[in-house]
Order: C-alpha cells, then sequence, then structure tokens
C-alpha cells in the first residue's frame, strides 16, 4: 500500500532539513501507540533510529534504516526503510523528501508498506493514513507556515 501527503511550510528546503531532528523525531510521534525512543542516529545514510511501541498489554521494536539521501538547492531527501518491524508489518519504506515551493518548502511523505496480506494491507490504511495526517499541523507549527 502506498501513501503520500504533502505538507506545506513557510521555511526554506534547507532550513527545514536542518530541523529534522531527535526533537522533531518525538513531536511527531502520535499519542497512539506510544513510543520510546531507543536510538536516534539521524537522517543520514546508515543511520539508525530504534523505537519501542507500547501496545498496552505487549511491546515491540521497531528498527529502521536510513537507505538513502541526497540533498540539491531544489529538494533533499531521505529513505528509511523497516529492518525489524512490528508484528503486523511485513515491509516498510518511507521517503521523507523536502522540495522548494516559491519562498517555502513543501514536505512530502511517501509511504509503502505491506502487511501479512492484502486484506489487512486495506484495513490498516486508514489507521496509517491518520497515522501520518496527524503530523500536519505538528510540521507546520514548526515550520511556520
Amino acid at each position: 500500500m502506498n501513501i503520500t501527503i504533502p505538507i506545506s511550510v513557510g521555511r526554506s528546503v534547507q532550513e527545514v532539513w536542518e530541523g529534522f531532528n531527535e526533537n522533531l523525531f518525538l513531536a511527531l510521534n502520535p499519542p497512539f501507540p506510544p513510543a520510546k525512543l531507543l536510538r536516534f542516529d539521524g537522517s543520514m545514510k546508515h543511520d539508525e533510529i530504534h523505537i519501542e511501541l507500547n501496545f498496552i498489554f505487549f511491546k515491540q521494536t521497531w528498527i529502521s534504516t536510513i537507505t538513502d539521501q541526497m540533498a540539491s538547492p531544489n529538494e533533499i531527501y531521505f529513505v528509511d526503510e523497516g529492518k525489524k518491524l512490528p508484528f503486523f508489518l511485513r515491509y516498510w519504506r518511507h521517503k521523507h523528501r523536502i522540495v522548494k515551493n516559491g519562498n517555502g518548502a513543501t514536505i512530502i511523505e511517501e509511504i509503502t508498506y505491506k502487511t501479512p496480506s492484502l486484506i489487512t494491507d486495506y484495513l490498516l490504511y486508514p489507521l496509517m493514513y491518520l497515522q501520518f495526517i496527524y503530523r500536519k499541523p505538528i510540521y507546520q507549527k514548526i515550520f511556520k507556515i
């Protein structure tokens, strides 16, 4: 399944890129499931992010590796891919694009995921979509639309 969410912000590509740090990562986490950050290396190739998701009755570890990163004057992006995923996911790829848009930038969240079956891919879609649309006002507040 694929989800794409564009979010316009009022900062330059470079300013937004510089704001992609541990504090932003923590601010973007939705209230459920609560996530505990175990490791945050950054957003450069080979960096890793480790989180523990708390589903009340059990916890799951999620480890992502930055597999690609590119920077140009008009766009900066990085890609995190799931290395160790919660039980309900079989594949995860998340491309974070920051694209020049007039005097500001557009953050484009491009998510591709797979669950154990096509049926659960579709069942999980609304929850995944909500997890990422939740980020829009946070990005706009931090990067002043």
